[in-house]
């Protein structure tokens, strides 16, 4: 078990982290404005998780996807309408990206407590977090001070990494976004939580080779050959609504679901990694808490660019 000593160190880091990577973002942006805006944060998603643990992979996703299109800033919340063309339409996105009733039961609550003051950026950042916490995974300071996009992009949501990649596309297009290979491969560890749809798998179950037998045969039984594109598996074999670090044992062991999960671990560069966090829950935990910190600092929109949404589903 980790001493007091180790753990006070790493949330001093994380939260030197937290102020540094983004001089514009604080983690306590709100102190004055809207001093229980975590207590709300935590209590919605409290209330969510119980519900529905999945909620927690789902919060996770969207932070993510939203992220890594033009930064953080909400654009992946916004709807479609007449005259805007948002993200959630996206083919990495549709009927897949969920959990946008949640951010809204926040958003609401946060608006009765501090109206116009927090963006719907930082509320999915905080949301993210306290997901990951509430089913077992580390905590992290949350910098603050994001404010919400009035645009979004489809085109380049359509962009997102993809889980039929290599490790040569995906170790590039993590690099673009600031992040190392290493901070890929602990953000790839996410997947020890949440579900995957059939047609995202059914080739790597049926055509790749370095896959364990009798997990292939497992999946092939709710994903058939042809048909079924929505049935849903875990991402991780053991606990997949809880966060640990079973997820790289899974690829050690040949039974990544996703051809981009078992890309980490198959002769490359990643293999010593894996292999270290399949063995230390504790080094994924701490890395991964990192490297959300890094991810969550990407490109946010701060001062008076972009505005502070009073629906998180439509511009002001």
């Amino acid at each position: 078990m980790a001493s007091t000593t180790h753990i006070v160190t790493v949330l001093t880091i994380l939260s030197l982290l937290a102020c540094s990577v983004n001089a514009q973002l604080s983690s306590n942006f709100y102190a004055t404005t809207c001093p229980n805006l975590q207590t709300i944060v935590r209590n919605a998603m409290t209330q969510a998780v119980n519900k529905e643990a999945r909620i927690g992979a789902s919060m996770l996703r969207l932070f993510f996807h939203d992220c890594f299109v033009n930064g953080c800033d909400a654009s992946i919340l916004l709807d479609d309408t007449a005259t805007f063309t948002g993200e959630k339409n996206a083919s990495p996105n549709r009927n897949s990206v969920r959990g946008f009733e949640v951010i809204d039961t926040i958003k609401t609550r946060v608006e009765a407590t501090c109206n116009a003051t927090v963006s719907c950026a930082d509320i999915l950042a905080l949301a993210t977090r306290d997901g990951v916490v509430l089913l077992g995974g580390p905590s992290w300071i949350v910098p603050l001070g994001r404010r919400d996009a009035r645009t979004a992009s489809q085109s380049a949501a359509n962009n997102l990494p993809s889980p039929f990649s290599d490790l040569a596309t995906l170790t590039s297009q993590f690099s673009a976004k600031g992040l190392s290979a290493r901070d890929m491969t602990a953000l790839s560890g996410g997947h020890t939580l949440g579900l995957a749809r059939c047609s995202l798998f059914r080739t790597r179950i049926y055509n790749e080779t370095n896959i364990d037998s009798n997990f292939a045969t497992t999946r092939r039984a709710n994903c058939p050959a042809s048909g079924g594109d929505n049935n849903l598996a875990p991402l991780e074999t053991q606990t997949s609504n809880r966060f640990d670090n079973n997820y790289y044992k899974d690829l050690v062991a040949r039974r990544g679901l996703l051809h981009s999960d078992q890309v980490l671990f198959n002769g490359g560069s990643q293999d010593a990694l894996v292999r270290t966090y399949s063995n230390n829950n504790a080094a994924f935990a701490s890395d991964f808490a990192a490297a959300m910190v890094k991810m969550s600092n990407i490109s946010p929109l701060t001062g008076t660019n972009g505005e502070i949404r009073r629906n998180c589903r439509v511009v002001n």
